[in-house]
């Protein structure tokens, strides 16, 4: 009599879902019960350079594992700098958005060789232009060009890095730089700190005049990256240079929102590149340069807004420097791995 009651209640309570599920009345969330962030994705794509060989080196994940990387092209460069200084530094990619969305990627980099200046120069005069390249597949990149964004009252663009802002319906562009007054021309002023610079683009062609987007008076920083959480909410990353400290700051209210300062990730550090994991809804990847100690390590958060963050992929590839993550799905990376073997 007990195990008929039992299935008795089992039967009402599917009947009651067939019932509400015909009517739409109790919408049903199955998603909630995958663990993927998202099922198309089946691995990550990183570009770095290594030490003062500024050139761009291309890795793969084995898989989906967020700390197991390995080189492509025979651990040997893709792309190098043709224009400018010769050298390339601090890499990003930008994923095509709007009418862009799938079919567009675009690569920024620092127009800076350290080994022919030094950076007490190179942040006076250095260069106020980004390479970009571009392309349709993620896997076959060119048309280097290097652009002037900076106006010349600053003395270098660096780390230059873009986010789409739906908002303005562009391309959000910035980067690091130091401003000289304008009575200095020779920019040769003392105390000059570092603030994050902005400008926005349709096309990486044409950009608008820039402006300063972040000025965290007294901080010099530099660096910034921003990584998008879904909606509104977005979190950025940014060094302080006073004691090269990485911290990370969350809004609610978009790119242009109120930001909040969640503390200190870790000190001595520089370059930080955050990635979604692929598999787990909610965990972030965080990669931070510890340049003259062996280059990236990896850190994670299961709460990205908290600004929490743990070591974790001791195994992650040494020597490999400020650059970026984004993830691929299984066209991007087989075409990655057959292109760069």
């Amino acid at each position: 009599m007990a195990s008929f009651s039992f299935l008795g209640r089992v039967f009402v309570i599917l009947a009651l879902l067939c019932t509400s599920i015909a009517g739409h009345a109790v919408p049903l969330d199955f998603g909630s019960l995958d663990k993927r962030q998202s099922t198309n994705l089946v691995g990550y794509f990183g570009i770095f350079f290594k030490g003062n060989d500024q050139r761009v080196y291309f890795y793969l994940s084995n898989g989906n594992d967020p700390c197991s990387f390995r080189p492509l092209n025979g651990d040997r460069p893709v792309l190098s700098a043709n224009g400018g200084t010769g050298g390339v530094r601090d890499m990003s990619i930008v994923v095509g958005d709007g009418n862009e969305k799938g079919r567009k990627w675009f690569m920024l980099g620092t127009d800076l060789d350290i080994t022919k200046t030094d950076f007490n120069r190179a942040t006076r005069t250095g260069s106020l232009s980004m390479f970009i390249w571009e392309s349709s597949d993620l896997v076959n990149w060119g048309g280097e060009r290097l652009i002037k964004v900076e106006e010349d009252i600053g003395g270098m663009l660096w780390a230059p890095e873009g986010i789409w802002s739906s908002s303005k319906g562009k391309y959000f562009v910035f980067w690091s730089a130091k401003l000289y007054p304008k009575n200095d021309p020779n920019h040769q002023a003392n105390g000059i700190k570092s603030v994050i610079r902005g400008s926005y683009t349709s096309d990486f062609n044409n950009f608008d005049p820039p402006f300063t987007y972040l000025d965290a008076n007294p901080m010099s920083v530099i660096d910034m990256s921003i990584l998008h959480l879904g909606g509104n909410t977005y979190v950025r990353f940014i060094k302080n240079e006073a004691d090269n400290s990485v911290f990370s700051e969350i809004s609610t209210g978009g790119l242009d929102g109120q930001w909040s300062r969640k503390g200190v990730i870790e000190k001595e550090v520089e370059g930080p590149a955050p990635y979604l994991d692929n598999q787990v809804k909610g965990k972030g990847h965080l990669l931070l340069d510890f340049f003259g100690r062996g280059g990236y390590r990896a850190y994670e958060s299961d709460d990205i807004p908290s600004g929490q963050w743990r070591k974790s992929c001791s195994g992650f590839p040494g020597g490999l420097r400020h650059g970026f993550v984004v993830p691929v799905d299984q066209r991007q990376y087989d075409g990655l791995s057959q292109r760069y073997r």
